[in-house]
């Protein structure tokens, strides 16, 4: 089996060829480096062969480098890009990333309020053109941002969400079964996946992360596999006492209501599906 690693991040020092965006500087890198190179030496001593690169904050809306490790590596890579989700006509630019492999977008609540975060025109069209040539809304929040979420899910119904770390349930450090119980309601939505990934941030915060087995096996029951994809969001996984080993051990070997067929999905088909088409 082969496995797809559905979201990391990539950068490289080199800011005279890829500027970093207004507002960052390059003591914001941490690590200073982390290149498709340094990338490929973590995933492939585990059988990772695909990653699914996320757009880095430190570029804003220069989407280059991803794109350029994307087409050095034809196949290895899928992309989602940043756009300015309150910009004006975003379709033009959507299509033109798609044409390079992007197949989803990062959206945010950023500065807005939690309960309008994804109101405007600019996101409307956004997820209508996203339903159309089958690319993803990938939304990092916390669960108070899910209620909005979901009122946009009914209005959008064929267009692909997929919600980043678990939405990041337990980052204070406390698994709220209240927050866990609105991850798990938006399971009603049939075009709505869940990346089960960052580990390193979530709960105890400690290898092998199994105090996270509770919360990931109620998604697990909610959603199914074949709408729960792995992911490491590299290369926070890899800093200080964390390992890329021990975030995909945790899906191979902790949790044992996974069957075998689950696993496939979890650690492949389900991230191929989604962001993988026509690359």
């Amino acid at each position: 089996m082969e496995y797809i690693d559905a979201h990391s991040h990539v950068w490289t020092p080199d800011i005279k060829k890829y500027p970093l965006a207004p507002g960052y500087k390059v003591s914001d890198m941490q690590p200073p480096s982390f290149t498709a190179e340094e990338l490929q030496a973590q995933m492939m001593t585990v059988g990772v062969n695909r990653v699914v690169l996320i757009q880095m904050s430190f570029y804003g809306f220069d989407n280059s480098y991803m794109l350029d490790c994307m087409a050095k590596y034809p196949g290895m890579f899928s992309g989602v890009a940043v756009i300015n989700q309150k910009g004006e006509n975003p379709t033009p630019e959507m299509l033109s990333l798609k044409k390079k492999g992007v197949r989803g977008f990062r959206i945010a609540p950023k500065t807005k309020k939690v309960d309008e975060w994804l109101d405007g025109d600019c996101m409307e069209e956004m997820w209508s053109t996203g339903a159309k040539e089958g690319m993803a809304m990938c939304c990092l929040m916390n669960p108070d941002g899910l209620p909005a979420l979901d009122k946009m899910c009914q209005k959008h119904r064929d267009t692909t969400v997929v919600i980043d770390h678990l939405a990041r349930i337990g980052v204070t450090g406390e698994i709220d079964p209240k927050e866990v119980d609105l991850l798990c309601k938006m399971s009603k939505h049939p075009n709505v996946y869940v990346k089960v990934s960052a580990f390193y941030a979530l709960g105890k915060k400690k290898m092998p992360y199994h105090d996270l087995l509770p919360l990931i096996k109620k998604v697990y029951q909610a959603f199914g596999a074949n709408r729960l994809m792995w992911a490491t969001d590299c290369p926070y996984q890899v800093q200080g006492d964390h390992s890329y080993q021990a975030s995909i051990g945790l899906i191979q070997n902790g949790l044992p209501f996974l069957s075998a067929n689950d696993k496939e999905w979890i650690l492949e088909k389900t991230a191929e599906n989604v962001f993988f088409q026509g690359i």
